[in-house]
């Protein structure tokens, strides 16, 4: 049975989803939410796809589950890959991925749909600055992490590293220049390489030019 992904290539926190599911091999088929179209504020999508009005949400079977980082959970289940190799490695995969979603993702994704998906006169300077400030000092411990190292956890790719690169490949502004970071820019290079791998807007449907 072929797993459902309800996404849409815009959303960093779906990205991380998407890229599980491919990287894993396991057969998956994206549907695309309209988000900008309001999809997930209707009494429909409420009530029969997510009651949190949110997305990602995958589907397989009669299995349900929203949150990016369960559905991560998920595809290491069923395909046994990215949940580390020891249960010391899982606890800090775990660690790196809450870590994310706190510090990094939220921030960043905030900061981009701020800075991109507002009309210009509604974006407000003083909280993107702010923001931006909490968003290099994220970089900075990543960066730091993956001084001398391949890959956040361990010897390969884990949920740690897809959770954390979620918004970091996605080229609309919101304070993040590769070339500012030389570590990070060169484990994003090395997840660019891996076989599967593909950019979010190639991954998902839907981007920014559908809107142009």
């Amino acid at each position: 049975m072929t797993i459902e992904l309800y996404c849409f290539g815009e959303s960093g926190n779906a990205y991380k989803a998407a890229l599980a599911l491919e990287l894993s091999g396991l057969e998956w088929a994206p549907v695309k939410v309209d988000f900008f179209g309001g999809e997930t504020r209707t009494p429909d999508y409420r009530t029969n796809i997510n009651p949190m009005g949110e997305a990602p949400v995958m589907v397989d079977g009669d299995v349900r589950l929203t949150q990016s980082g369960v559905i991560q959970m998920y595809v290491t289940e069923k395909s046994g890959k990215f949940g580390g190799a020891s249960a010391v490695e899982a606890r800090e995969v775990m660690r790196w991925v809450f870590w994310d979603n706190h510090k990094l993702s939220s921030q960043a994704g905030m900061t981009r749909f701020l800075m991109n998906f507002l009309p210009e006169d509604k974006r407000p300077a003083e909280v993107i600055g702010f923001m931006q400030g909490r968003l290099n000092a994220a970089y900075a411990v990543l960066d730091a992490h993956l001084a001398g190292r391949d890959w956040i956890v361990g010897n390969g790719v884990t949920n740690a590293d897809i959770s954390c690169c979620g918004y970091l490949f996605y080229p609309e502004p919101f304070g993040f220049d590769r070339a500012d970071w030389p570590n990070i820019d060169r484990w994003l290079t090395g997840i660019e390489a891996l076989p599967r791998w593909k950019h979010p807007y190639d991954l998902m449907p839907g981007s920014p030019a559908d809107r142009a």
